[in-house]
């Protein structure tokens, strides 16, 4: 045993049917049995937040029948993996009331929004919470008749956040007290609590959501608050891979990686890991694995502070984030004049738009970056209003979007000062017939990324992976 207090996050493939879920109780299980204190944070059963969202959606555009048939499918889907996972009468028939009571409030909250004509953040909270709430219910029914004490406790009473609704800030000083004082009990009963990931709420109470994806976070802020000696987060896939296997049927897991590392790779694109869930645990020092809920004797990727030893010039990773186009500021009368840069990304921050990547050139006559291409137009318009007397006067050319392109980026700190990477990574480019739009590398040195054209990101992810491949041990 290497400590005493675990928290396992579970994802929604990992509870979304009831042979997952019960792989999960039995993954909980045995943790239980080498660890005094097991903390579980789950997500809502895979496909039941599109489901909610989209209900909510409808109904906002006057279309009552999406919802009613939506909470016929949450009560069917969840009521059949209680029959299927409890085996006590009474633990079930309490399971069939819980649940009909969170569809009751599913119904109420969508007929409200299909009067109103309208869904606020505020009420898409409300709705997209449900699913964590059903589920934490579920999971810990399922412990129960295991064997495992157990005990559902909503994350709304102790992750305290802002009121930025669909994507609120914790404050981390009054979570971690009350995390304490309500999960510290509980563990030192010998009870599991089953905590809902995603959601928490205001000083008053108001159910909020951290994003999506935002469940891996709520695990680290509970561990960080505890604190805990791991946090485990269980997925669909044996860690973190060396590439999209979807894309690179070669890729395979990367035993360590460091943080710095695994923080480059969430933001650039890597789904297995939610980027805010680096932080806390980070901080904390706090040990992290990511593991396989389908094949858990795979020990998966470790995470470190920092990995124990560099690789010179190895590339660990290749990672895409696609649908996103490059926007282009050019003109000689932007030469030498200060402010440019912060009036454009002022305008595209109006927008609420991320820009995942920036590249300027030295004669500062041009400023590309890239922003995703379903906000492309909502950003040519605020750019070119904020820039309106510029272009008028011809101080500024033009401001104009190309074609859909993907960010390409390679990860690895062993990169780092390492001469010949780059010639490596462009020459195996050339070489596969991929013209390079774009590049840019964070001042960590950990990682290099490149703007293709959408039709050669393919080719461009399997021959960067073909470098990894080839760095391998024989």
């Amino acid at each position: 045993m290497n400590g005493n207090t675990l928290v396992m996050k579970f994802g929604g493939t990992s509870v979304g049917s009831a042979e997952a879920m019960a792989q999960a109780v039995e993954i909980v299980r045995q943790a239980r049995q080498e660890w005094p204190r097991v903390v579980v944070v789950t997500s809502a059963l895979s496909g039941v937040t599109n489901l909610l969202l989209d209900s909510a959606s409808q109904a906002a555009a006057g279309n009552a029948q999406r919802f009613i048939g939506g909470a016929a499918e949450l009560k069917a889907l969840h009521t059949s993996i209680a029959e299927k996972l409890i085996a006590e009468a009474a633990a079930q028939a309490q399971m069939r009331s819980e649940i009909n009571l969170l569809v009751s409030e599913f119904t109420n909250l969508c007929h409200a929004i299909n009067v109103l004509g309208e869904a606020t953040p505020r009420a898409l909270d409300a709705v997209a919470s449900l699913g964590e709430r059903m589920s934490i219910r579920l999971l810990a029914a399922a412990l129960e008749s295991q064997g495992v004490a157990s005990r559902a406790i909503e994350s709304t009473l102790f992750v305290i956040t802002d009121n930025r609704f669909q994507s609120a800030h914790p404050n981390i000083e009054e979570t971690n007290l009350r995390t304490r004082q309500l999960l510290n009990p509980l563990l030192d009963q010998g009870i599991v609590p089953v905590s809902s990931g995603f959601i928490g709420a205001t000083r008053e109470g108001i159910t909020t959501t951290l994003g999506r994806g935002g469940s891996d976070y709520s695990a680290a802020l509970i561990g960080a608050a505890l604190p805990a000696d791991d946090v485990w987060i269980w997925t669909d896939v044996d860690g973190v891979m060396t590439a999209d296997p979807r894309m690179v049927p070669g890729a395979h897991t990367i035993s360590q990686l460091s943080y710095r590392e695994v923080a480059e790779l969430a933001y650039f694109g890597a789904k297995v890991l939610h980027p805010k869930s680096i932080r806390p645990v980070v901080e904390a020092g706090i040990g992290l694995r990511v593991c396989n809920t389908f094949n858990p004797n795979h020990p998966g990727t470790r995470i470190y502070t920092e990995v124990n030893h560099l690789e010179a010039g190895k590339i660990k990773a290749v990672t895409t984030i696609r649908k996103q186009v490059l926007v282009t500021i050019e003109g000689r009368g932007m030469l030498g004049v200060p402010g440019v840069a912060a009036r454009a990304f002022a305008a595209v921050a109006a927008t609420h738009t991320s820009v995942p990547l920036i590249t300027q050139a030295s004669s500062e006559q041009s400023i590309c970056f890239a922003v995703p291409s379903e906000s492309a137009k909502q950003v040519l318009d605020s750019l070119r209003s904020t820039f309106s007397l510029e272009l008028a006067s011809q101080d500024i050319d033009s401001i104009s979007a190309g074609e859909e392109v993907e960010i390409i980026t390679t990860v690895g700190a062993g990169m780092r000062a390492t001469p010949g990477v780059a010639g490596r990574i462009f020459s195996i480019l050339g070489a596969n017939q991929v013209n390079v739009i774009a590049i840019a590398q964070g001042s960590s040195e950990v990682s290099i990324s490149l703007v293709v054209d959408a039709r050669d990101a393919k080719a461009a992810v399997a021959a960067l992976h073909q470098l990894i491949t080839d760095d391998l041990p024989a």
